[in-house]
């Protein structure tokens, strides 16, 4: 089922993006998201991840020149190295991680390079409503 997830979640992301030329928060991100639809906690942890992403970016951008290239991988280093210290740190802190994991390395780096680029409620409620019609759209093909 994850596949078919990823496929049709790029689909939508692709098809969002052309008829509202908004980004769903990165052409793969949506298909993550609805993935761990059912564990809302991952999901909180991973827009977490990407809005310290983003934090670290705007303060870095004051001291560095960032933009393309440059910002996007900044973010996506970002977004990996919050999501491996998450999955590092988090047992130690806790009994039980109640499924506090950040979703990849590399969705809240992308996220956050989305919403660094684009406005920030506009992307993450596209965001949101590409994960949820991905999700729906999923349920509904393996109930057929």
């Amino acid at each position: 089922m994850s596949v078919e997830t990823l496929l049709v979640g790029l689909l939508l992301a692709l098809l969002w993006a052309e008829a509202t030329d908004l980004s769903p928060g990165g052409l793969i991100v949506p298909g993550y998201l609805a993935l761990d639809a059912g564990q809302p906690l991952r999901v909180a942890c991973t827009l977490a991840a990407a809005l310290l992403a983003l934090l670290v970016y705007k303060f870095l951008s004051r001291h560095l020149i960032l933009f393309g290239r440059r910002r996007f991988v900044l973010m996506v280093l970002t977004g990996a190295l919050l999501a491996q210290a998450w999955f590092l740190l988090l047992p130690r802190l806790t009994a039980s991680p109640l499924g506090l994991r950040v979703i990849g390395w590399l969705v809240p780096g992308i996220l956050a390079s989305n919403l660094a680029r684009q406005k920030f409620w506009p992307t993450l409620a596209s965001t949101a409503a590409v994960s949820a019609l991905t999700f729906a759209v999923v349920r509904l093909i393996a109930w057929l």
